[in-house]
């Protein structure tokens, strides 16, 4: 994969590169402190994100997508690669030293009542991160606060409202303001609708694809549901396992998806023509354990067309026309 990036045309234009990016947990250590054994979340996952774009990370649960958006903005510590934001290598920086970076990268959290604070009023969620970082003078906070609070569909009077009085997608909008309270260039957006009803989900869309226009964000969005990731995003990675095992453009991905599981996970996208019969492909068998993870492809323990050659050598990520990577070996004869 590195070859593929150092190959790219690198511009100003890129807000975000990702080479490599590696991310591990121990499992056990030694009584020394030495890891014997380790969970791989993320292995060797590597793109690039122009400004204004939407980035769709896809996969089932457990791949590792909620853990390469964390890793990504640094809430973990990343075990190898490297994070490029905005030109600038923030991969080693020290706490202090991302203090003035965090302002420009956010995330808005998959549960909207867990993750605001419960005695806190919407005002105060909101008015915190503005003052800490001096987004606004102190006299224009409140002002600052509540055209924020406009332009997230929340009224006025919800200033002074605490988060259990208020249904999930208002919970939710109250999180997307806070994110982008601090004027953020890029917000990891991970699985924002997954928790609300259908009619909500589309009221929350269509509302960041709005701020997304006239704030200019760049987005990466996680989810499982692929209907909404056609929607959103410009760009799409489908991960497998911690692993990035395809990567294009939407338009690419949807009319013609190249790797086995993309294809299986395609198949189960529901039609609304009930007259239309899907050619609906099952997998075989269940996911490996990221802590024991199968030698050479990963998807070939449930991989229709696996070959002796996918049990032992790991595929190249390799560009097959357009900018539309994928590691698979059924394609490199």
């Amino acid at each position: 994969m590195a070859e593929v990036l150092n190959n790219e045309n690198k511009t100003s234009e890129n807000i975000l590169e990702v080479r490599n990016l590696r991310k591990c947990f121990p499992l056990k250590k030694t009584m020394t402190g030495k890891v014997t054994q380790e969970l791989v979340a993320v292995d060797d996952v590597s793109f690039t994100l122009k400004a204004g774009e939407t980035l769709g990370i896809v996969g089932e649960s457990g791949c590792g997508k909620t853990t390469l958006g964390r890793t990504i903005l640094k809430l973990h510590k990343s075990s190898g690669g490297k994070i490029i934001f905005d030109g600038v290598d923030i991969t080693d920086l020290k706490p202090k030293q991302m203090r003035e970076i965090r302002k420009q990268m956010q995330i808005i959290f998959q549960d909207p009542y867990s993750s605001l604070p419960p005695r806190s009023t919407v005002g105060g969620i909101l008015s915190e991160p503005v003052a800490v970082h001096n987004i606004v003078p102190k006299s224009e906070v409140k002002d600052y606060v509540l055209d924020l609070m406009e332009k997230c569909g929340l009224r006025d009077y919800y200033y002074e409202r605490y988060p259990h009085e208020f249904s999930g997608g208002q919970r939710q909008r109250i999180c997307i303001a806070r994110a982008l309270s601090v004027k953020p260039k890029l917000v990891i957006c991970d699985e924002p609708v997954s928790a609300l009803d259908v009619s909500i989900q589309a009221q929350i869309i269509n509302l960041l694809k709005q701020l997304q226009k006239d704030m200019n964000l760049t987005y990466v969005f996680i989810s499982h549901d692929l209907s909404v990731v056609k929607f959103i995003s410009d760009k799409i990675g489908v991960m497998y396992l911690g692993s990035m095992v395809e990567f294009g453009t939407k338009e690419d991905i949807f009319a013609n998806p190249l790797h086995p599981y993309t294809q299986a996970l395609f198949s189960a996208i529901p039609q609304p023509d009930p007259d239309l019969k899907m050619n609906r492909i099952i997998l075989k068998g269940d996911i490996p354990s990221p802590a024991n993870p199968p030698k050479g492809c990963r998807f070939h323990t449930r991989c229709p067309y696996a070959t002796d050659k996918c049990k032992e050598e790991v595929p190249e990520y390799r560009d097959y026309g357009n900018g539309h990577f994928v590691a698979c070996h059924l394609l490199q004869k």
